[in-house]
């Protein structure tokens, strides 16, 4: 994937209240991904260029402190940027609260930013198992996820699992194999699952959605799923 190095960020969300668990934040949206994931609701970003620099953003970060309390980091894939951790070391200075938004595609770098204390909180994509995930991704990259999914469980940083669901590809029986996987490496706490937007434009040309899994009760003793969308 190529990448625009100097104007890496898509655009940017100057104010949220729903983006960082009860902080007010802003979002940094940063171009290109290495998934393909049918549902995806920002092809512009996933296959658009940045238009914003890091210089740029950093001005921008400037004059929102003590404004804000955390910046997200989005897009796309955030951490696929050469520069995200020197970025994310400078946003940090600055006294913010950080928070990743990413697929899990980038153990190497979340295992960076985690030594070096840059993040905390996060919220980890979970496609699919393996059996759906390349079908629903476009990638080979479920090694790497679990690989980021270990790493957020032995290092204690507080971090959400979430899963985007259109009812044509995954049912729920392939939720329930997520919680299993999920509960089986220690994971404990809510899951997120995140209703297809029916009508928003997207990656693939999907068809409605229906809100099936409602009709179910699994939530299991260790993990809480709560609905959204």
């Amino acid at each position: 994937m190529k990448e625009n190095v100097s104007t890496p960020i898509y655009s940017i969300t100057p104010f949220t209240l729903l983006d960082y668990p009860h902080q007010s934040a802003c979002i940094l949206w940063f171009a290109g991904c290495n998934m393909r994931c049918l549902y995806c609701y920002n092809p512009e970003i996933v296959f658009g260029k940045g238009s914003i620099s890091f210089d740029k953003a950093l001005q921008f970060l400037k004059s929102r402190i003590h404004l804000l309390d955390a910046v997200v980091f989005s897009g796309g894939e955030c951490l696929l940027h050469k520069k995200a951790v020197s970025f994310i070391t400078e946003v940090k200075k600055m006294g913010f609260l950080i928070k990743i938004d990413t697929n899990g595609s980038q153990p190497e770098i979340l295992e960076e930013l985690i030594k070096k204390e840059l993040i905390n909180y996060v919220a980890l994509d979970f496609k699919a198992m393996p059996a759906n995930f390349e079908k629903i991704t476009r990638s080979k990259l479920f090694i790497p996820f679990a690989k980021s999914l270990l790493l957020l469980l032995q290092n204690n940083i507080p971090f959400e699992v979430r899963t985007t669901v259109h009812s044509a590809l995954l049912k729920k029986d392939d939720i329930q194999e997520m919680i299993f996987f999920l509960e089986n490496l220690g994971y404990s706490g809510d899951y997120y699952i995140q209703h297809f937007v029916n009508g928003a434009s997207t990656i693939e040309k999907l068809g409605h959605s229906f809100k099936e899994l409602e009709n179910h009760n699994l939530s299991t003793e260790k993990i809480k799923i709560n609905y959204r969308g």
